[in-house]
């Protein structure tokens, strides 16, 4: 065999996106630097977790040493730091793809948030896209790692000073793992104090003590090995013999995320199905939330065997919640075919789920606090369960919270929108958009606000779909103010009267009729509004159909190739319509009618239907006020 001097040397440039991310690294802005080990070692831990599920099917792989291990190994008088697993290893192409690219999507968003983030802030973003074993270069000026597949015949070395570009060549086998990773970081003089023995036991203990793996360090090459961390399954011993801190050390090293679980959910069903469930809900939005590709964040184990995190253990309204389930009933060697059609693992997930939710629905009581840092962080997401999960709509609905026109920046339940509606008051009334402060501002509003009556300001795409999907709550339908008849006028004012229905002035009812002719096909009518009582026109949609919201949506969505044409509410008290009632011409009112409708698609958030023509007639407008 060739040694290794005589191996040909590949030469690599990073991916920009990479080369990107480590300048990052190598020039951190984060003042915890000691993340690095927690990611390292994780990184070695689900190695060896991969290693245990392919060695069911393959026992020979394992054959010359069962037991997994993580090994750290310190080097003072080199300064330097070694990582190794007897983990699954690395091929050739699996470093190119691993340690060369990232190969996940919302890696932009992350750099992005990395770079706007102030000293400290950066240890909650790094584990959250992947990007963990790039953290090494906060402390090294050059990171070696050497890997051999499990039953592979050839070792690898990848090698990088962290400045753009990498190598990768052959490894001698004397010099490589059997099989496994090891990973040695040359670290920088700042950085000697990870050879040290106190530092390192500390480092592991915090951050790494719940890893499922065994981790063992030796204080320098050739001492004696000493265990650090048993490799104990948190999961397996009971909620008494757990600290708080354990638990949130635990959370850490399995999200990927620094923050503290707002809501820890562990237990152990038994019965017909026996299996323990270990679920953490964060203090923080994971940063793909929202991303449509991402994955959900529960692990499946078989009698503590790693299994899969594609199990889809929970509704993807819970997506944020991450954790795992251990369970005896399934075999080891369960393949995903089986697992999506298992009644175990739908008896699983429904177990989970009500656990899961019944812990967010105690929070509500126990600390009102957490519930509603809770709420504003996952609300928009446990909202989309209403629309798709019937069965538990009803429970997911009593436990959302929203903004009102009687709040202020406090959420409030729809059981308290209820205890507050008017006698006369028949349906829970709300307004959808996109902007809070232009939902207050709506015209729309005026004629509720009069009257005392509390509209829930929803401003989640979700709540313009998840409205029209639940009927009712506690008897009284949802009823968007955008769309359809007011139907206020037997409520009360705020002042206690109930005002006669005033008769529309003959005037007024010719200039709407005039209105109604001149807009033609660009509205569905022009009629008095009993929802206005400040401003002089609005838009609202036609009973049948959607609300002004939902139709903008499904057609930006192009789900809707045509949106029905409005309807122009006109308040025939405002000044400006009596004005323009009682005179002026023909080709003046005209331009008045058209720039009032204009008026109502900007109040409404849109623009003019036609720039030029709005600009056109405003300009006459003011020609002829100009002139007198």
């Amino acid at each position: 065999m060739n040694n290794a001097a005589e191996k040909p040397v590949e030469n690599h440039v990073f991916e920009a996106d990479v080369a990107r991310l480590l300048h990052l690294m190598v020039h951190s802005v984060y003042s915890d630097k000691d993340v690095f080990l927690r990611e390292l070692i994780s990184n070695a831990a689900d190695a060896c977790e991969k290693l245990r599920y392919e060695a069911l099917s393959a026992p020979e792989l394992i054959s010359d040493d069962p037991t997994q291990r993580i090994t750290l190994t310190l080097d003072a008088d080199n300064n330097r730091l070694v990582v190794e697993d007897n983990g699954i290893g690395m091929s050739r192409d699996d470093m190119v793809e691993a340690l060369g690219t990232i190969a996940r999507s919302g890696t932009r968003a992350f750099m992005e948030r990395v770079e706007a983030a102030k000293a400290g802030e950066g240890a909650q973003l790094i584990g959250q896209f992947g990007v963990g074993f790039y953290s090494a270069f906060m402390v090294a000026d050059k990171v070696d790692v050497v890997s051999r597949h499990a039953g592979g015949a050839h070792a690898w070395l990848w090698s990088s000073d962290g400045k753009g570009s990498y190598t990768v060549s052959e490894a001698d086998l004397a010099d490589a793992p059997v099989r496994g990773t090891r990973i040695t970081l040359h670290l920088m003089d700042d950085a000697k104090s990870y050879t040290s023995k106190w530092s390192v036991q500390k480092i592991v203990k915090d951050q790494s003590g719940h890893v499922p793996v065994p981790i063992d360090l030796i204080e320098k090459p050739g001492a004696e090995v000493e265990r650090i961390g048993d490799g104990s399954a948190l999961w397996t011993k009971s909620r008494n013999e757990i600290t708080t801190e354990e638990y949130a050390d635990f959370y850490r090293g399995l999200s990927g995320q620094y923050d503290e679980p707002a809501l820890t959910v562990h237990f152990r069903a038994e019965g017909r199905h026996e299996y323990t469930g270990l679920a953490f809900v964060p203090e923080s939005k994971p940063l793909d939330l929202f991303d449509p590709t991402g994955k959900g964040r529960m692990k499946l184990y078989v009698k503590r065997v790693f299994i899969t995190d594609d199990a889809e253990l929970l509704p993807r309204y819970l997506r944020f919640v991450c954790g795992l389930v251990d369970t005896a009933d399934l075999p080891l060697n369960v393949s995903r075919e089986m697992i999506q059609e298992s009644a175990i693992l739908a008896a699983i997930r429904k177990g989970l789920t009500n656990r899961v939710l019944t812990a967010i629905e105690k929070l509500q009581d126990s600390d009102k606090d957490t519930f509603a840092k809770l709420w504003d962080a996952f609300g928009s997401v446990l909202k989309e369960g209403i629309y798709g999960d019937f069965k538990r709509r009803a429970q997911l609905i009593a436990l959302s919270r929203f903004r009102t026109t009687a709040s202020d920046e406090a959420t409030r339940s729809l059981a308290d929108y209820v205890k507050g509606m008017k006698d006369a008051q028949a349906a829970i009334y709300y307004l959808a958009g996109d902007n809070l402060d232009r939902l207050k501002a709506s015209p729309q509003l005026e004629g509720f606000r009069a009257r005392g009556i509390e509209v829930l300001l929803l401003t989640d795409s979700v709540d313009s779909f998840w409205v029209t999907a639940a009927p009712d709550f506690e008897g009284k339908p949802f009823k968007s103010i955008t769309q359809g008849a007011a139907d206020l006028a037997q409520v009360p004012k705020a002042d206690g009267e109930t005002p006669p229905v005033p008769e529309t002035a003959q005037v007024v009812s010719d200039f709407i009729a005039f209105a109604k002719s001149t807009l033609g096909d660009a509205v569905s009518d022009v009629r008095t509004s009993d929802r206005l009582t400040e401003s002089a026109v609005c838009l609202v949609a036609p009973e049948q159909g959607y609300d002004r919201q939902l139709e903008k949506l499904l057609q930006g969505a192009g789900r809707l190739d045509a949106t029905a044409k409005p309807i122009l509410e006109i308040n025939p008290g405002h000044g400006l319509i009596t004005a323009l009632a009682s005179g002026g011409s023909d080709d003046f009112r005209a331009d008045a009618v058209q720039l009032l409708l204009d008026q109502a698609r900007v109040l409404d958030g849109d623009k003019p239907e036609d720039p030029r023509a709005f600009a056109e007639r405003l300009s006459r407008l003011f020609e002829r006020a100009l002139k007198g």
